[in-house]
């Protein structure tokens, strides 16, 4: 039925172009040009207007329930427009306009002010790319649009596929995907409306993989980098998804609205301002209320639901380590033993993974200190000269280094002769979650401490309570391995690696 019907709109849109050149050659014209309305001139003005009266044609027999968060993305893109934010991130819940408003509504509005406008729209997968562009194409060919918009522009007959589409103004809507072919092609709106599926928000190689194709394909796809625009709109999956990388990049005005007010008053640059005052006051409670939210929330899990619905990939309160669980101490107590636990890294090079190495201290009540977080990218004989430093300051019982690569060589070179106290600790089968798992229960039970001020806090607290879905992971694991060695868990005994 839908390749039926996307042939008929093919056809009778080639039809209405052909036979309105003819009429433009003969010098007539297919309909005679009347004054807009006074409904049409508002919705050309403001895109929020244009979203309500569109909305009948968008989705029929489905009432229309305006939210407050539809003027918000409303206004961010006309200040897209209007060259106030060059570039736009927006994160929300799912099944909250966004993808109606961003990838149908917008260009057909735009179209209703520039028709020469181009746009670059991808998705994670193709079908929902071509999914959207119908549904666009759809909309500009109903009696409403046509009605009030068709002096302005025609499709072109020879560009007027499901994937692509031109008017005779030179406008054009491409849609493509994550990773699709992208040679010669380029717009003045580059759009990404849900890069990620959220199926495999946990596979780090599809992740980099989403990463890597919009900053090397997608990103250099705008006809004049001066004046172009990207706009990715999405709800969060993972902390390293594409939201959280152009956040830590740089350069994007950032739009966030999550399902549940959690208290930050946020006041954005165009003089919008997130208008909820009481902490979680729902986005949207006239479709989405309390009952639908809880569902969903209990459907999803902590995990899921902080990610989809808060936009903060990992719940408030932490995921495996909660931030209550942490003790905080001001002044070290007597401690009856020290040891230094090293992760280390096997590159270092800009974007790899972190050598980390935490130093704990054990009182004689079986509680555990950290003392002090060493962290960077490190060449091997740097990292050799690190370990020495740390533990010539520390004076550790013992110097945890997981056997492995970089490691397995430090514990070779600097073990020998027994001057630095090494002990290679083999990680077995277990992976990082279930060596965090191990560990948690001291935490919980309140026998973990960090100290109330170091300059290192805030991006190991960052790491630990963002576990598993943390960028980074090297200071979860010196610190398992470091608590379980400190409560007898499994270590190689000391070595002589001559």
């Amino acid at each position: 039925m839908l390749l039926k019907q996307e042939t008929e709109l093919s056809l009778n849109s080639n039809v209405a172009t052909n036979l309105s050149q003819l009429l433009g050659e003969l010098g007539c014209s297919l309909d005679p040009e009347l004054p807009k309305t006074p409904e049409a001139l508002r919705a050309e003005e403001h895109l929020k207007e244009f979203m309500t009266q569109a909305w009948p044609v968008m989705e029929p027999g489905t009432p229309y329930i305006h939210g407050w968060h539809i003027d918000a993305i409303c206004e961010h893109l006309e200040a897209v427009v209007r060259g106030e934010i060059r570039d736009l991130l927006i994160n929300m819940p799912p099944r909250h306009c966004k993808t109606l408003l961003v990838s149908v509504a917008f260009p057909c509005w735009m179209w209703t002010r520039q028709p020469s406008a181009k746009f670059l729209f991808a998705s994670y997968a193709q079908q929902l790319s071509i999914r959207d562009s119908v549904a666009c194409r759809r909309l500009l060919m109903s009696q409403w649009y046509q009605r009030n918009w068709a002096q302005s522009f025609s499709l072109t007959a020879d560009q007027n596929v499901k994937q692509r589409f031109e008017n005779d103004k030179r406008g054009y809507r491409l849609a493509t995907s994550v990773g699709g072919q992208l040679t010669g092609e380029g717009g003045d709106y580059i759009i990404a409306d849900d890069p990620h599926n959220v199926k495999d928000a946990e596979s780090d190689a599809v992740r980099t993989g989403t990463l890597e194709w919009w900053d090397k394909a997608m990103s250099t796809r705008l006809n004049n980098p001066k004046t172009g625009h990207k706009i990715i709109v999405m709800q969060r999956v993972h902390q390293d998804d594409l939201a959280g990388h152009v956040v830590e990049q740089g350069g994007y005005y950032h739009l966030c609205l999550p399902a549940r007010y959690e208290g930050q008053k946020t006041h954005w640059i165009i003089g919008w301002q997130d208008p909820r005052k009481k902490e979680g006051e729902l986005l949207w409670p006239e479709r989405f209320g309390e009952p639908e939210v809880q569902k969903l929330e209990r459907a999803l899990g902590s995990y899921a639901a902080a990610a989809q619905l808060q936009q903060r990939p990992t719940p408030a309160e932490g995921g495996i380590f909660k931030k209550s669980w942490f003790r905080t101490y001001s002044d070290r107590p007597q401690f009856i033993r020290v040891v230094e636990s090293w992760d280390t890294a096997t590159s270092d090079q800009e974007l790899a993974a972190f050598s980390v190495g935490t130093v704990w201290g054990e009182t004689a009540t079986g509680d555990f200190y950290l003392i002090h977080v060493e962290r960077g990218r490190y060449t091997f004989p740097k990292l050799k000269a690190t370990v020495r430093v740390l533990h010539t300051k520390f004076n550790g019982c013992a110097v945890l280094v997981e056997d492995k690569s970089s490691g397995r060589q430090v514990c070779q070179e600097l073990g020998r002769g027994k001057r630095i106290p090494i002990l290679p600790v083999k990680v077995g089968k277990q992976d990082k979650i279930a060596r965090a798992l191990t560990v948690s229960p001291l935490v919980e039970s309140g026998h973990v401490y960090l100290p109330e001020n170091a300059p290192w806090l805030a991006a190991y607290m960052e790491e630990m309570l963002n576990f598993p879905n943390s960028k980074y992971k090297d200071q979860v694991d010196s610190t398992t391995q470091a608590l379980n060695y400190l409560r007898g868990g499994s270590a190689t005994s000391l070595m002589d690696l001559r």
